[in-house]
């Protein structure tokens, strides 16, 4: 499938080129599981976390992570007339695919409770209803609705290890509280106050103890962090006074995100979980989403920015197989880089690069003139001021 052709010196064709790349991408696991038929097609043969059949762990994961990058664009109300007709089918499938998954007589039922793995994924199924919350929430019938609330409290038999995963109970509690108006705080409590713990300094923080050179502060814990809080602040002020802080080191963080990323797109091929690809920016993602992002990164720089990481990895031959699944690898198909809980459905992770989506044509990300990201200008021999570290 040709993707539409964009100019990078100035901005013309690039929302077009999102906005097609990401609806090939999703358009495959939400057809599937609106269609009852993700178990039946779903390609897992060359990757070792397929997961115990008879639970369809893989099944949770494609939906909550599809779901995670899609939703801000499925709940934008001022979209543009040529996107107008993917969204409203895309709103349909996605409805479609919650219902089929939660119906116990579905082939597709999903789990949310067997192992360990469901509750990672529930986590990222409630990150897409609070990034979402008409379009994926309201929007569902009451029924679904039940079981959808029934599903998440479900995920608390499972224990999350002492690490990023803490924030994935309290992801799922924050959801709760969001929609039902009751949750336990307890989880949210202890994945702040160990975060609080884990911090390293210079805007980053360990997973777990310890520090680790990957992206886990992106895919995982500083999104959630900034959303649990986000949703605990509008309920209590237990943590208002942290607040600040957080964001303060979670502005540093996208300036060093924004920097990762070379003159052609290219990007450290740093850690594990390399075959979320462009996923590994859905932090610089979601503060552009939501306005957030520091003085020093103009929108139209980091929209330049993830441009060229979204092509480099996504626009490799070998990204898809020839029924339009996303195959694993980094830049291209690289089985090779798929560690054990790696399967067809944690690929689409990916989806979170394109959180911007989700802001208005109109909107400075997209208006603004472009302006050259900062490996751009640094390599091509522009004087820039020194970078600075956050002094705690």
């Amino acid at each position: 499938m040709k993707l539409p052709a964009f100019s990078m010196s100035t901005g013309s064709g690039i929302r077009p080129f999102w906005h097609h790349l990401l609806v090939r991408l999703v358009t495959p696991p939400l057809a599937a599981l609106a269609q009852g038929r993700l178990r039946a097609t779903l390609p897992l043969a060359d990757l070792p976390g397929a997961g115990v059949p008879d639970s369809f762990t893989p099944g949770l994961e494609t939906l909550g992570r599809t779901l995670a990058g899609l939703a801000p664009w499925l709940e934008l109300e001022d979209t543009p007339a040529d996107e107008r007709e993917t969204q409203a089918r895309l709103r349909e499938l996605a409805l479609a695919a919650i219902r089929n998954g939660l119906d116990p007589a579905s082939p597709d039922r999903l789990n949310f409770t067997i192992g360990t793995q469901p509750l990672v994924d529930a986590a990222f199924l409630a990150q897409a209803l609070l990034r979402a919350p008409q379009a994926l929430w309201t929007a569902l019938d009451p029924i679904t609705q039940d079981r959808l609330v029934a599903a998440l409290r479900s995920t608390r038999v499972i224990k999350p290890w002492p690490n990023n995963w803490l924030l994935f109970s309290a992801m799922v509690e924050a959801a709760l509280l969001r929609f039902t108006g009751e949750a336990d705080l307890a989880p949210v409590a202890h994945a702040v106050d160990q975060h609080e713990q884990w911090y390293k300094g210079d805007g980053a923080y360990g997973d777990g103890a310890d520090f680790h050179w990957d992206y886990y502060n992106s895919y995982v814990i500083q999104p959630m962090l900034l959303d649990v809080l986000a949703v605990a602040d509008a309920h209590t002020d237990r943590w208002r006074a942290l607040l600040p802080e957080v964001r303060r080191r979670a502005e540093r963080y996208a300036l060093v995100q924004e920097r990762l990323i070379a003159p052609d797109g290219s990007f450290p091929a740093l850690g594990r979980s390399l075959t979320y690809r462009c996923g590994a920016f859905q932090h610089l993602a979601q503060l552009a989403l939501q306005h957030a992002l520091p003085e020093a990164l103009p929108p139209a720089q980091v929209r330049g920015a993830l441009t060229a990481v979204i092509r480099r990895t996504l626009a490799a031959p070998g990204t898809f197989d020839d029924a339009g699944w996303l195959r694993p690898g980094l830049g291209g198909h690289q089985p090779g880089l798929a560690e054990s809980y790696i399967s067809t459905g944690s690929l689409y992770l990916c989806t979170t690069a394109f959180l911007p989506l989700g802001l208005p044509a109109g909107d400075a990300f997209w208006q603004d003139p472009e302006v050259d990201w900062t490996g751009r200008r640094l390599w091509s021999g522009e004087d820039l001021p020194a970078d600075q570290a956050l002094k705690d």
